[in-house]
């Protein structure tokens, strides 16, 4: 039996976290679970917030980075997160062949796209350890040291909010659950307990 953790709202968010989560019903129309339950840490959730800010202002193309953003929670294997952050990339016009092969782990059919999955993917299996052919593969697709590095902001932003999901088992909104997504099953995961 999961521990539970309080989704928050405005009121009853610790005073620090309040006005972030007020912000956050501003800007969505609703306070995410997710952002109710990182409230519980304001900490969290201003850094979240600050990071997940800069990522979407960095030099790489919005398509690509809602790629890294659904990358790393298909690897990291965030149910929550691949359902947000799909239904964001739908709005913001990702072609369905696209989303369909992120969420299935697949190889994408735009080469661009491709090369930035790859390296966010290969930072999040390896560790932040890509190896000089994962980066010239980025190169090749048209990018640069700046956006190699914007991918790695990206990895970060995306891994708290995945491992807040992990250990909050954090409920699905309403708002994401048209993009509802089971991660796989693997013969390697930890043991539990």
């Amino acid at each position: 039996m999961p521990i539970d953790f309080t989704v928050h709202d405005e009121t009853t968010a610790p005073d620090e976290a309040a006005p972030m989560l007020a912000g956050a019903r501003s800007r969505l129309g609703f306070v995410s679970t997710l952002a109710g339950v990182m409230a519980e840490s304001p900490q969290l959730l201003a850094g979240y917030n600050a990071a997940y800010d800069a990522f979407m202002k960095t030099s790489l193309p919005l398509l690509a980075r809602h790629t890294v953003l659904i990358a790393v929670s298909v690897e990291n294997r965030c149910e929550y997160c691949v359902a947000a952050h799909c239904t964001m990339a739908l709005r913001a016009r990702m072609p369905d062949a696209v989303l369909r092969a992120l969420r299935a782990g697949r190889e994408l059919p735009d080469p661009r796209l491709q090369a930035v999955a790859a390296l966010a993917m290969a930072l999040v299996r390896q560790r932040g350890w890509a190896d000089d052919a994962q980066l010239q593969a980025f190169f090749d697709a048209g990018f640069d040291r700046r956006q190699a590095l914007d991918v790695v902001l990206g990895v970060g932003v995306k891994t708290m909010s995945n491992y807040t999901n992990h250990v909050a088992h954090t409920p699905l909104d309403p708002a994401w659950r048209d993009q509802r997504w089971s991660a796989p099953e693997l013969g390697d995961r930890p043991a539990q307990g």
